[in-house]
């Protein structure tokens, strides 16, 4: 086991697309800690700028990090070439969520109530607009009648409660999803298969969606899986598997029938499941608890 000492409590961190590195960002620090797992060493990134980061995500197809700050601002860092590009001005507010598309966009998100779409230098491509704050922003496909390229769309939920859809083809006219307020905030969503969308919310409800443009905003599925709360969701492209956590239970479907529940893993000397994740393989399944306690489970031999 492998400890990283940071100066300060961990806000986030991520791991490059070959899991090489990890990137980890701390509170009130500007500078960017990258653990190598073939060295077994640390090395230290200054960001470049002043302010404390407050996000971090590494680029999917190269070794390119997006690091954004609480003032706004934001820096690409090449870890190959040890260039470092600082963005000043990228918003005007904290930068709450970023994320990478396989031709190396780079979307982020902002208090200031915008998301932006840039190049690997930083260049701004795009600006648009949303109602409330931005958070889990992802790059997918939708599912269109005519195929478009690889990562076609930004989704990202604004103020908790809509799921906003950016067609790259299409940027005049963006898709904002609304749901039934029984369902409660969005804390989880996933992409799987040719196009569909799985939302966790947090009275418990687990709901599929369609970005098929004949079927866009229509419930394909939903059910109440956790009685009191629902905190996360998992997917596994390669088990063709969805799991979701809440309560203390763990419950796990076939993306291909999510009215049965194939297995529940429920923990019994923890009150509250916090996070779910499935390894690349699908071989492993990690599930952390309130508590502080990190269990994995053996999802196939």
């Amino acid at each position: 086991v492998e400890k990283i000492g940071l100066p300060g409590l961990c806000i986030a961190m991520d791991w490059d697309s070959e899991g090489d590195l990890l990137g980890i960002i701390s509170a009130n620090s500007s500078v960017v800690n990258i653990w190598n797992t073939y060295t077994r060493k640390r090395i230290i990134v200054d960001s470049g700028l002043r302010d404390p980061l407050t996000c971090l995500k590494w680029c999917k197809v190269s070794q390119i990090l997006a690091i954004g700050t609480a003032r706004g601002n934001l820096t690409v860092y090449n870890h190959l070439t040890a260039k470092r590009v600082p963005v000043l001005g990228k918003h005007t507010r904290k930068i709450t969520t970023c994320t990478w598309s396989q031709n190396n966009l780079l979307a982020v998100g902002s208090e200031d109530k915008t998301m932006s779409i840039s190049n690997t230098e930083g260049d701004t491509i795009r600006v648009t607009a949303l109602r409330a704050e931005p958070s889990d922003i992802q790059f997918s496909d939708m599912k269109l009648d005519e195929r478009a390229g690889k990562d076609n769309t930004v989704s990202v939920v604004v103020g908790q409660k809509t799921l906003f859809l950016y067609n790259l083809q299409d940027p005049n006219n963006p898709i904002e999803l609304a749901f039934q307020a029984r369902y409660g905030t969005i804390l989880a969503y996933k992409w799987f298969g040719d196009g569909y969308i799985l939302i966790g919310f947090s009275e418990g409800y687990f709901v599929q969606i369609s970005t098929h443009i004949k079927e866009v905003g229509q419930e394909l599925f939903q059910c109440k899986n956790h009685k009191d709360f629902l905190s996360d969701i998992a997917y596994s492209s390669v088990l063709g598997k969805v799991a979701s956590c809440g309560d203390n239970k763990v419950k796990i479907h076939d993306v291909s029938n999510l009215t049965e529940v194939e297995t529940v893993i429920t923990m019994d000397d923890d009150p509250r499941v916090e996070r779910i994740a499935w390894s690349d393989d699908g071989q492993l399944l990690a599930v952390t608890t309130s508590g502080g306690s990190i269990k994995i489970y053996l999802s196939k031999l």
